[in-house]
């Protein structure tokens, strides 16, 4: 029955029908419990490792779900401005040198999802970017870049806006291995880490800890907020 499953499991009854219905995922410890309830040798977890080293085309919408009802927001970026936080213009660069056939629907898509950031109660939005992001002209130096630097200038004096870059002097940091973020959604956090053709969604809690360390490691190197803004606005000036 369902609340023998979830005595194996160690959770309530409507938990197991989330499981069933496939609005939560099983976790390493269930996969372990019932491997051992049925002497599967293994089975279970054999199959957790393969679902999650393959791609869910549902991760990024489930993503956006999450994004949408956060109360905090961690997001570190290597490469290029986070989504969040990019122009439309900026956006639209993106979106055009990545081959994308229809633009115009994704950049209205990456728009509405800046509304989080403005709506009434946003959450707290803790950034970190390293100095690539930053200097790297995406559409151009002046048609695009300028304008972006622009609105990071404007969002990053926003009161629940934590913005800070890693600058190159820091060498190598763990920010670097990819692109990530980590959702605080109720009493539970989430992760979700970026990747070319897909990115993946993470529930596992001990892997979301992980994630979460890794961003306060890249943390340690970041310059101040107001040494960041500094920063913004030499790179900005410099594109004149």
């Amino acid at each position: 029955t369902g609340t023998e499953m979830g005595t194996i499991l160690g959770c309530v009854r409507s938990t197991v029908s989330r499981l069933e219905s496939g609005e939560l995922k099983i976790d390493e410890r269930q996969a372990a419990a019932l491997d051992k309830r049925w002497n599967t040798g293994g089975h279970f977890l054999r199959l957790l490792k393969y679902a999650k080293l393959g791609h869910n085309p549902d991760w990024f919408r489930e993503h956006m779900e999450f994004e949408a009802k956060a109360s905090v927001l961690k997001i570190c970026e290597p490469a290029m401005v986070p989504g969040l936080l990019q122009t439309e213009d900026y956006a639209r660069a993106v979106f055009s040198a990545g081959g994308s056939s229809d633009v115009d629907s994704l950049v209205a898509t990456r728009m509405a999802r800046q509304e989080v950031v403005s709506r009434p109660n946003p959450p707290l939005v803790l950034v970190l970017l390293d100095e690539g992001a930053i200097d790297r002209p995406v559409g151009g130096r002046r048609e695009v870049m300028s304008g972006q630097l622009g609105r990071l200038l404007d969002v990053s004096a926003l009161p629940h806006v934590m913005l800070r870059i890693v600058p190159k002097s820091a060498g190598y940091h763990v920010g670097l291995e990819g692109a990530f973020k980590v959702l605080t959604v109720g009493s539970i956090d989430v992760a979700y880490t970026d990747a070319g053709g897909g990115g993946r969604l993470i529930m596992d809690a001990a892997e979301v800890r992980a994630f979460g360390i890794r961003f306060d490691r890249v943390g340690t190197d970041a310059l101040s907020r107001s040494s960041t803004r500094t920063l913004i606005e030499q790179v900005r000036e410099s594109l004149t």
